[in-house]
């Protein structure tokens, strides 16, 4: 049981350290997503208007 658990946390060390350069690549040079909000207009199954407000970036 103590080498599953050991194992385990190794493997999720592992995992974490690869993802964090793969994220930190995505902002760098002062990126920044361009977003916008918008506006979705549909009726629900009794014909009321519905408006959803949709957060869209780029």
């Amino acid at each position: 049981m103590r080498k599953i658990v050991l194992s385990a946390a190794i493997a999720a060390a592992a995992a974490l350290s690869f993802a964090a350069p793969s994220q930190a690549g995505y902002y760098s040079y002062d990126y920044q997503p361009t977003c916008f909000i918008k506006k979705i207009k549909t009726y629900d199954y009794y014909g009321n208007l519905v408006i959803k407000k949709i957060k869209v970036c780029k």
